[in-house]
């Protein structure tokens, strides 16, 4: 891999179903880290399900919620195009590109983040808030810190970034030529 510069921002003119999933699991983990750290720390056993979810993606490229979501009407951007003969939707899975890496880390960390909270200290929980909080962030804003730092190290995206138009003010009021 190689270093690059620059910031990685997904596309976020729409709602299509993996920025939908990021949102919805965010969602999900808040929740169940509060009711883990309010009411009863068994609630980590939901983290630990959005964990085990989001390796699932990873490997293999089923996702529960994807596939919902593509019932209702979204559309994929990382999913592989559906057939006559299979109408679910998959996450593409054939090579390791940066979102893909985003959602193994994720559920590694977050899983093992559940598990030291039962084992270890509830303040483990702080780390699985975090994650969700940054998932939500990341889906209203299309920047994820993690995102950022493996497209610094080199990991190639599959979605493409939103490039911002850049206006030259010395041409912006300049007429182009005719022809």
């Amino acid at each position: 891999m190689a270093l690059r510069s620059g910031i990685y921002v997904v596309p976020t003119n729409r709602w299509y179903i993996e920025r939908t999933v990021w949102l919805i699991a965010g969602l999900f983990l808040i929740t169940a880290t509060t009711l883990a750290a309010l009411v009863q720390p068994l609630w980590v056993l939901l983290i630990i399900v959005t964990g085990l979810a989001s390796i699932t993606v990873a490997l293999t490229g089923f996702c529960i919620v994807g596939n919902v979501l593509y019932r209702l009407g979204f559309t994929p951007m990382l999913g592989r195009p559906a057939t006559e003969r299979s109408r679910w939707y998959f996450m593409q899975t054939d090579r390791w590109y940066l979102e893909r890496r985003i959602y193994l880390a994720v559920g590694i960390n977050i899983s093992i983040a559940s598990v030291l909270s039962l084992v270890y200290s509830p303040w483990w929980l702080t780390f699985t808030g975090f994650v969700g909080l940054a998932m939500v962030w990341f889906a209203a804003t299309g920047y994820c810190i993690m995102a950022n730092g493996l497209y610094w190290l080199g990991a190639e995206p599959r979605l493409v970034p939103e490039e911002k138009p850049i206006v030259d003010a010395a041409a912006a009021g300049r007429r182009p030529a005719a022809a």
